[in-house]
């Protein structure tokens, strides 16, 4: 049996899409499961060891490649977790016998959905991200399966991980502060950063980490984070691939991040985190199997009750102070009492 998995977004959306693949390789162990990604989530691939085959879609001219990759194989099952016209075109070259996708497609694109014939009678915005990635299952008589957030780290993105703390000189426990972010929006306010550093720094005399993408969108925010610091903090920012952070990640005591990528990887592995949402619906996107505090708006409290219809909020109404009681109450818990 050859089953085609398509996820073509971002690297949160991928790592959301782990245990439906995690589900494929454990209901169908002989099966040979090919995953196309895109080019943004292309260095998590060895993570993700439940796929026999990868492919990359890169978005441009060199997509022909994959087109054609998928063409020849002749899949037996097809799962569409994006539903955009490209990937629309690769579950049509897949020719396998069932093609599965939300019967959403077809409000959309009249066009797109006849590429599909099995559809699952499911909303994306009426449910948890993750619970949207599993219910594509059904289709192929696979229901209830495990949400656990499946990442394998390699050896080598350990190594790399224990060398940069060694440089660093950091041998007892650290936080990682992961301001960053693909979009502006979802940036926190410089001065809250930096004093919420140094607050941590004095109350509970641990290392501090800053972590984040080469952007240049990235790089000046944490640039003028460092600026308003009162001592220097280690900088980890462009030294990481995604598996290294992802294993720095997994020996932090906390993370604290917006909502990005990292706030996934600390879901795979476990770490508690403190996340600040603004624009984005939580309901959608937070962590649900691991330690996490989630703070949106202007209550002082972590949020306790999600919905999915939710007016957008700006992260500047959540306070330095909720962030900082929501560290303490992680920092405090025996789960997080880590080395």
């Amino acid at each position: 049996m050859k089953i085609l998995l398509l996820q073509l977004k971002r690297i949160g959306d991928l790592i959301l899409t782990t245990p439906a693949i995690g589900a494929l390789r454990k209901n169908f162990p002989d099966a040979r499961i090919t995953l196309v990604v895109s080019r943004e989530c292309a260095e998590l691939l060895p993570a993700i060891s439940s796929a026999d085959r990868t492919l990359v879609a890169n978005r441009n001219l060199k997509d022909v490649a994959v087109f054609l990759a998928v063409a020849r194989e002749k899949f037996d099952y097809c799962v569409d977790f994006t539903q955009n016209d490209r990937s629309a075109l690769l579950a049509f070259l897949s020719g396998a016998r069932k093609r599965v996708a939300s019967y959403r497609v077809k409000a959309r694109s009249s066009n797109r959905a006849r590429v599909y014939n099995e559809f699952t009678k499911l909303r994306l915005k009426d449910m948890h991200t993750l619970d949207y990635n599993l219910a594509l299952l059904e289709p192929l008589g696979i229901c209830n399966a495990s949400r656990v957030l499946q990442l394998e780290l390699p050896r080598p993105a350990c190594a790399k991980a224990e060398q940069l703390l060694e440089l660093s000189k950091i041998d007892n426990p650290f936080i990682i502060f992961h301001p960053g972010s693909a979009r502006a929006e979802k940036f926190w306010e410089t001065r809250r950063w930096a004093d919420v550093i140094d607050r941590v720094r004095s109350n509970w005399r641990v290392n501090s980490v800053l972590t984040g993408g080469g952007s240049a969108l990235e790089q000046k925010h944490i640039c003028e984070i460092k600026a308003k610091l009162r001592k220097p903090v280690v900088d980890l920012s462009r030294k990481t691939d995604l598996l290294t952070l992802t294993a720095l990640i997994a020996q932090a005591r906390l993370l604290v991040t917006v909502d990005s990528a990292a706030m996934h990887l600390a879901a795979a592995k476990q770490t508690p985190q403190v996340v600040l949402f603004g624009p984005t619906n939580p309901f959608h996107w937070r962590p649900r199997e691991s330690p996490a505090l989630i703070l949106q708006g202007e209550s002082t409290m972590p949020m306790a009750e999600f919905s999915p219809k939710q007016a957008r909020v700006a992260m500047k109404e959540i306070s330095t102070e909720a962030v900082i009681n929501a560290m303490d109450s992680l920092l405090s818990a025996p789960a997080a009492q880590t080395s």
